[in-house]
């Protein structure tokens, strides 16, 4: 696995931070802290709770993610 590779993974939003930062539950029951990406906010797309949302995360710290996209109802 390169250093650039990115883990993508699904998740529901459980509960909204300040400064544009979530807590995400996964698809496997593990949760993290999410923070919006800067396309994300460049374009001001607004997470709410309970929204279904794509993460990137880094091989090397699994507690952390980037939302990059969210998901149509």
């Amino acid at each position: 696995m390169s250093k650039e590779e990115l883990i993508e993974l699904e998740g529901t939003v459980t509960n909204v931070l300040r400064n544009q930062c979530y807590r995400v539950e996964l698809e496997n029951g593990k949760e993290v802290q999410a923070y919006t990406s800067g396309n994300m906010r460049r374009f001001r797309i607004r997470i709410v709770l309970g929204d279904k949302v794509k993460l990137e995360m880094s091989p090397y710290d699994l507690t952390k993610g980037r939302i990059n996209y969210r998901m149509k109802k």
